[in-house]
């Protein structure tokens, strides 16, 4: 395990110091995340929900937190000291430095599930959201494009409120993990404008489902691995609505169809 760059025997625990608060810092920046493997996580419950499953490097909090913690790890900080090392325009009373977890995915892992794929979605906020939806029903794996937000991100973590562990996040060159996938005789079900109504539409409860970028949708080198196209209609039909839903609303929906099906 790497020396623990946040805390050192010589420091004064009574006050942060300042290459405690530039090295949280550092860490609003993706490259200085995975060079250091961490994460900034804040929040009393998104914290706690986080603590046991994720390695922890460092533990701040004020002394209007309420979440017990093991004063082996836990720094008291003052609120301006918090204030100089969140990330969130208000901040919490407390703030935890995480390890982030290896992963290793293998396709046999996913036979039997239905498994988000996320095309260029480049919203943190819509990437957390989409996870915390992938937690609410049951979805366990949600494989990324590389130009996918990074899930470590902060506003992404906050946004997934707890559900990053559980959900597991792969970041995947899509072409080749979709051919591969394919080969294992699985659907891949995209989401296209010009799809089938979901709601006639025959749906396995195994699968993987694609959903594209904010703006663009499914890219076409990744719209040509789907196996059946599927669209959320819009009520009534024909009449001038919205041009298309956002790609966070549009996962609930699909995912609700397809657990719905499936307890049929």
């Amino acid at each position: 395990m790497p020396k623990n760059i946040f805390r050192a025997p010589t420091e004064d625990f009574n006050m942060l110091s300042k290459n405690q608060q530039k090295n949280v810092r550092a860490l609003a920046m993706k490259k200085v995340r995975d060079e250091r493997r961490l994460f900034v996580a804040e929040g009393e419950k998104l914290v706690g929900d986080l603590l046991g499953f994720f390695g922890c490097e460092a533990l701040f909090a004020t002394e209007d937190c309420r979440l017990p913690l093991d004063a082996r790890l836990a720094q008291r900080v003052t609120d301006d000291e918090m204030r100089r090392i969140s990330q969130l325009a208000t901040p919490t009373p407390v703030l935890a430095v995480f390890r982030q977890p290896e992963r290793n995915l293998e396709l046999r892992q996913l036979r039997t599930e239905l498994v988000l794929v996320l095309d260029a979605v480049q919203n943190p906020g819509n990437l957390g959201t989409i996870l915390r939806i992938a937690d609410w029903f049951g979805i366990r794996h949600v494989i990324c494009s590389p130009d996918t937000a990074d899930v470590f991100n902060a506003k992404t973590v906050q946004a997934t409120m707890g559900a990053l562990a559980r959900v597991q996040v792969h970041y995947a060159d899509l072409p080749a993990f979709l051919a591969a996938y394919r080969e294992l005789g699985l659907p891949v079900y995209g989401t296209f404008l010009d799809g089938t109504d979901i709601y006639r539409h025959d749906l396995r409860g195994c699968g993987a489902v694609l959903l594209g970028n904010e703006g663009n949708g499914v890219s076409p080198s990744v719209a040509a691995f789907a196996t059946e196209r599927i669209r959320i209609p819009n009520f009534p039909a024909g009449v001038p609505t919205s041009e298309s839903l956002n790609v966070a609303v549009a996962a609930a929906v699909v995912c609700a169809e397809f657990r719905r099906r499936a307890a049929e």
